[in-house]
């Protein structure tokens, strides 16, 4: 279906200029109406449907400035192009003054026609743009006014702010939970709200970084004293925006509320830390009375207890370790292995031994739940060392941990006599170790390499990822 034709106006009390302009435009493929008088032609245009007004300035009873603004005072107006003498000027000068969108001279050489029509193309294509621009604004205020819709039904308190970090908008959850109204809201930089909780430079840091280069922000929390509120946590999570129309980048600001569930947590994480210390009290009873008990029994079977101590020293020694974590349960590698250490050399070595255990761990993170299997194959492995590896009661046993690729390797070495049976490299509980393919089995590993590479002797055991790097690693060495 071809879009209407444009509908032309000419007024102008010659006639015979009247037919000849509405002619030479019909040919052109507009529509053309005749008015022979000011009056007759503000009446036409009531009516509506008119696109463009071409006006004469000398008609009688009412001359063209005057038409121009009885035109002018109509509800919607369409544009006005003033026709006049080509001596006249200053006419056209107030003409333009008085609302026209453009001027024509009337001449003898027969250009008037052909500069009449540029001027309507002219005037058409500048309405063709004001209202696609009225449309997109319209749209626009449309589609925020729905934006602004979804953002009230949102529960978290959210709002968005400029590039500049001025508040554009925000929802009514904002408002409320922080007992501020719209007008004092706005044009205001977060910064600057309550008792500036927000003005953290970390923060500020992040969000500057969101919209040049596109980083969102993911659980920043911020815990502090908000007026009516008091004691709360906040976790902030924000992204880049385009609002539409006008193409401009700002930025979504979300507040969750954690304030509970981080109460939760740390009352769970005292909870643990409290049941982990008096485990770790009773299990030093239980060492106690094993300790006791050695000391009457007759000494073939005393090697059987302090073997039972080493065990459970290291349990005592893991559970002591979660009582002191302040990282939800997770155990340093590092410090576990080194308290292993020092429980194996307190029960079986002494002060005045000549036997060393070293750790060489990279800082890595222990899961709770492999910790006691992991501890004890520790146990194990570096028992296993001393009561083989040093007949002359002097050595070195290296316990170390690294990650290679997606798995743990875990390391025990020692400079010893070495194996004297070739095949237990294939067999390493033949050490005495029957314990540690248990273990192994238990936490899903595999051996790596056991044997000797020249004095002493190595145990490699390849294990899961269930050990996770810290944020702040850094190599361990004890």
């Amino acid at each position: 279906m071809s879009a209407p034709r444009a509908r032309i106006l000419y007024i102008d009390d010659d006639p015979g200029l009247c037919r000849l302009v509405q002619k030479d435009l019909e040919r052109q493929g507009y529509v053309v109406e005749i008015a022979t008088d000011g009056a007759s032609g503000v009446a036409r245009i009531t009516r509506g449907g008119i696109d463009v007004v071409a006006l004469d300035h000398y008609m009688p009873n009412q001359d063209g400035l005057e038409t121009l603004a009885s035109i002018r005072n109509l509800a919607e107006p369409p544009p006005v192009i003033y026709v006049t003498a080509m001596q006249e000027g200053r006419v056209a000068v107030a003409a333009l003054k008085a609302g026209a969108v453009d001027y024509v001279p009337k001449d003898v050489q027969g250009e008037f026609l052909a500069l009449l029509q540029r001027a309507i193309d002219t005037a058409l294509h500048a309405i063709m743009l004001r209202r696609a621009k009225e449309a997109a604004e319209a749209e626009s205020k449309l589609n925020w006014q729905l934006a602004q819709c979804i953002v009230d039904t949102i529960r978290d308190p959210l709002v968005v702010l400029e590039q500049d970090m001025t508040i554009v908008t925000a929802n009514e959850t904002f408002l409320t939970i922080f007992g501020i109204t719209g007008a004092e809201m706005q044009g205001r930089r977060l910064s600057e709200l309550g008792q500036r909780q927000w003005d953290v430079p970390a923060l500020r840091h992040l969000m500057e970084k969101v919209l040049p280069e596109n980083k969102p922000i993911e659980g920043f929390e911020i815990e502090d004293d908000f007026p009516g509120l008091g004691r709360c946590v906040f976790s902030l999570n924000a992204r880049k925006i385009s609002r539409p129309g006008n193409h401009v980048d700002g930025m979504l600001l979300v507040f969750e509320d954690i304030t509970d569930r981080k109460q939760r947590e740390r009352d769970a994480e005292m909870l643990t830390n409290e049941i982990s210390h008096r485990i770790k009290n009773s299990l030093q009873i239980v060492l106690g009375l094993i300790i006791y008990e050695a000391k009457s029994t007759p000494a073939p079977y005393v090697q059987g207890y302090k073997a039972m101590q080493t065990r459970i020293g290291a349990i005592a020694q893991l559970y002591d370790l979660i009582s002191q974590s302040s990282r939800g349960g997770a155990i340093a590698v590092g410090a576990y292995l080194k308290e292993i250490a020092e429980s194996i050399s307190a029960s079986l070595l002494g002060n005045n031994s000549g036997i060393e255990i070293e750790v060489e761990a990279e800082a890595l993170d222990i899961d709770p739940d492999h910790a006691v299997p992991f501890g004890l194959l520790v146990n194990e492995l570096a028992t296993n060392a001393i009561k083989h590896a040093f007949p002359d009661g002097t050595g070195r046993i290296v316990l170390s941990v690294e990650q290679i690729g997606d798995q743990i390797e875990l390391t025990v070495a020692d400079n010893g006599v070495g194996m004297k049976d070739k095949d237990s490299a294939k067999s390493p509980e033949k050490r005495g170790a029957d314990y540690v393919a248990i273990f192994v089995r238990q936490l899903g590993g595999t051996f790596a390499a056991s044997g000797s590479e020249g004095p002493g002797t190595i145990v490699k055991i390849r294990l899961p990822l269930f050990l996770t790097p810290p944020a702040d690693a850094k190599p361990l060495a004890a």
